[in-house]
C-alpha cells in the first residue's frame, strides 16, 4: 500500500512558472533536508500520513521549504488548502477564509489547511484573530516565518501551536536539487549540463535557501540557451546573476588564508583591509557564526581591556546573526569589525590568564588562605576560615590590606596593563592597588605615594579618591 506521503502527486507543472516552483517536491520523498522534522514518527511526517492534526509554526531563513511543506501537508492528507500572506492581507481576509472554512466543515467535515506566509508580519490583532478557529481546529494554521516566532508571534498562538525549526540547506542538500533539476522533465530535461566549476558558484550563491539556487541556475541556463549553447560554465553563471565567483574553498587553503588576513587586519588596525575579508568571507558563503566566533576571540585576545567595549559589541553581533541572518546580519558584523579593528590593542587579558594557567600546571597551586575559606557551616570557625576577613567596601579607597594568594604564589603578578586606550588609567592605578592589598611600606596611609592614593584624606576630601578620579591621583603619583 503506498503511502500518502507518496501518494499524493500535484496538477501537472506549468511550464511557464519559475524553475523554483516547477521543482518543488510533489511528495515527501522529493524533499531534501529538514530530516529532523521528516524522520519516523517526526511530527510533519505524523501529520503528512494522517497523524492527528496540529497546527504549527515554521520557523527558518528563506528557501529551507517552508511552504513545500506546507502545500504537502495540505495534499496529501486531501484536506482544503487556503493560503494568505501577511504581506497583503488583513483581518477582513483571514475572517473570510475563517468563514469559508467552518462552512466547509459544517457541510462536508473536511477540515481546512491555512497557511500564512511571513506572519511576525501581522500585527497583534491580526495574530490575535486566529485564536479561536485555531483552538477549535476550524482551520489548521501552518505559519512561517524567517524572524525567531518567540519574539514575533503573540503567545496565546505559540502556545497553541508546535514550533519547528528549518535549518538552512546544506551544499549537499542544494547539490542534490540542482543536479535533480538539470535531469528532471520538470526542470531543464537533459538539455544542458552544469559544469562542475559553475555548480560550485551556485553554490556558494545559494547560502544555504534552494529558491536562490535555483533561480540562478534558471538565469544561467537561459543565457547559454539564448546563444545556442549546451554547456552551464562559470562565466555563464557570472554573466547571468552579474556576480564573480570569490575563489574561496571553506574547506581549504583559501578558507585559512582569508580568516588569517582579517584578524591579522584587524589587529594591524587596517579597518580597510579588515572590511575586504570580511566581504570576501560573506560573498563566498562563510559561515557567518564562523566570523562571529573569530571576531569574539579576537576581542578578548587583542584588545582586552583596552577597549573593554569590545567583547559586548561582538557577542551583540553574535546575536544578530543568530536572531536576524543574512543578509541583515552582514551589518552588524561589519560594525563588530570597525569597532576592533579601530580600537587600541592589548593582549594582557590572553597573556594573565596563560601565565596563571602555566603557574596551576607546574603545580604551584598551594592552600587558600584561611580567612578566605568559606565560612558558612557550622564548626568552620573552630577550623579557623573566614575569621579575620576584612570586607573592603568598609575600607576608606575600598582596598584592604590582606592575604589573597595561596603563600606561594604571594607577589606574583600576571596582569599587566598596556598604557594604552581604557587600560591607560588601569595601568597607572594597579600599583598603587597591589602595595596596598600586600601592605609594606609604601601602603602606609600617611605615605603620599602609597596610602594616600587609595585611601581618602579626610581633609583634602573626596577628590583624593582614585576610585572617583584615577587620572587626578595618578598624575599626583607622577609629580
Amino acid at each position: 500500500m503506498v503511502s500518502p506521503a507518496t501518494a499524493y502527486q500535484r496538477p501537472r507543472f506549468d511550464p511557464q512558472a519559475p524553475l523554483a516552483v516547477r521543482m518543488r517536491p510533489i511528495n515527501l520523498d522529493e524533499v531534501v533536508g529538514q530530516t529532523h522534522l521528516l524522520g519516523p514518527g517526526a511530527p510533519l511526517r505524523r501529520l503528512v500520513e494522517g497523524g492527528s492534526p496540529s497546527s504549527m509554526l515554521l520557523y527558518g531563513p528563506p528557501g529551507t521549504g517552508k511552504t513545500t511543506l506546507a502545500t504537502l501537508v495540505a495534499g496529501a492528507t486531501g484536506r482544503r488548502f487556503s493560503q494568505l500572506s501577511a504581506l497583503s492581507a488583513g483581518v477582513k481576509e483571514v475572517r473570510a477564509v475563517i468563514t469559508d472554512a467552518s462552512n466547509a466543515l459544517r457541510r462536508t467535515g473536511e477540515q481546512t489547511v491555512l497557511f500564512i506566509d511571513e506572519v511576525h508580519r501581522f500585527s497583534k490583532t491580526q495574530q490575535d484573530s486566529l485564536l479561536g478557529a485555531v483552538e477549535n481546529r476550524t482551520v489548521i494554521l501552518i505559519a512561517a516565518t524567517t524572524e525567531n516566532p518567540f519574539f514575533s508571534v503573540v503567545s496565546p498562538l505559540l502556545s497553541r501551536s508546535l514550533v519547528l525549526q528549518l535549518q538552512p540547506l546544506t551544499d549537499d542538500e542544494i547539490g542534490d536539487l540542482l543536479d535533480r533539476a538539470v535531469v528532471d522533465e520538470r526542470g531543464l530535461a537533459g538539455a544542458l549540463v552544469l559544469d562542475p566549476a559553475a555548480r560550485a558558484h551556485v553554490l556558494a550563491l545559494a547560502g544555504g535557501d534552494a529558491r536562490r539556487a535555483l533561480t540562478a541556475l534558471e538565469a544561467a541556463a537561459d543565457s547559454v540557451q539564448n546563444e545556442n549553447g549546451t554547456v552551464i560554465d562559470l562565466t555563464a553563471v557570472e554573466r547571468a546573476v552579474n556576480r564573480a565567483a570569490v575563489r574561496y574553498d571553506r574547506d581549504g587553503d583559501q578558507h585559512y588564508d582569508v580568516t588569517s588576513a582579517f584578524i591579522k587586519s584587524i589587529r594591524g588596525s587596517d579597518v580597510d583591509a579588515a572590511l575586504h575579508y570580511l566581504a570576501r568571507m560573506l560573498e563566498a558563503g562563510e559561515d557567518p557564526r564562523f566570523i562571529a566566533r573569530r571576531l569574539m576571540i579576537h576581542a578578548s585576545e587583542d584588545i582586552g581591556m583596552a577597549d573593554p567595549t569590545a567583547l559586548p559589541v561582538c557577542v551583540a553581533a553574535a546575536q544578530v546573526v543568530q536572531l536576524v541572518g543574512l543578509p541583515e546580519a552582514r551589518i552588524g558584523l561589519a560594525q563588530a569589525t570597525i569597532h576592533l579593528a579601530t580600537a587600541a590593542k592589548s593582549n594582557s587579558v590572553v597573556m594573565a590568564i596563560d601565565a596563571a594557567i602555566t603557574d596551576v600546571r607546574s603545580g604551584r597551586i598551594g592552600s587558600v588562605p584561611p580567612s578566605l575559606r568559606d565560612g558558612h557551616y557550622p564548626g568552620a570557625a573552630q577550623l579557623g576560615n573566614a575569621q579575620h576577613y576584612v570586607y573592603p567596601p568598609d575600607v576608606p579607597g575600598g582596598v584592604a590590606q590582606q592575604q589573597y594568594p595561596p603563600d606561594e604564589l604571594v607577589g606574583r603578578d600576571y596582569y599587566t596593563p598596556v598604557g594604552r586606550g581604557a587600560e591607560r588609567p588601569v595601568a597607572e592605578r594597579l600599583p598603587l592597588i597591589r602595595r596596598a592589598i600586600r601592605g609594606g611600606p609604601a601602603a602606609r596611609a600617611d605615605d603620599d605615594k602609597g596610602g594616600r592614593g587609595l585611601e581618602k584624606d579626610p581633609q583634602k576630601g573626596p577628590e583624593n579618591d582614585p576610585q572617583k578620579d584615577p587620572d587626578k591621583t595618578a598624575k599626583k603619583e607622577r609629580n
